[in-house]
């Protein structure tokens, strides 16, 4: 994911960041707003993390945002198959 679709899509990657690194607050995700840089930094103050470091770590978690599963776009079927459904069918 490169600097343009992080700006794009920050407002969806903000729960992936809070998950990723739960140091952050809110306030530092508005402050952050999408900016590598700023993420980095941020990662830096919140975790002690030299730049190098901080770095590395950022651009990790930007190569995860790459790795969907191939079904992730598929749409789940209506209707469950009878065997998921552990209580049976409904009478």
């Amino acid at each position: 994911m490169n600097q343009d679709q992080l700006l794009g899509k920050w407002k969806q990657l903000r729960g992936s960041v809070k998950q990723q690194f739960g140091k952050l607050t809110d306030d530092d995700l508005n402050v952050i707003g999408g900016k590598r840089d700023l993420l980095i930094g941020k990662l830096q103050e919140r975790y002690g993390y030299a730049r190098e470091e901080a770095q590395r770590r950022a651009d990790e978690w930007m190569k995860t945002l790459h790795e969907e599963p191939e079904y992730a776009g598929a749409a789940a079927p209506s209707h469950p198959h009878p065997a998921s459904n552990p209580s049976g069918p409904k009478r």
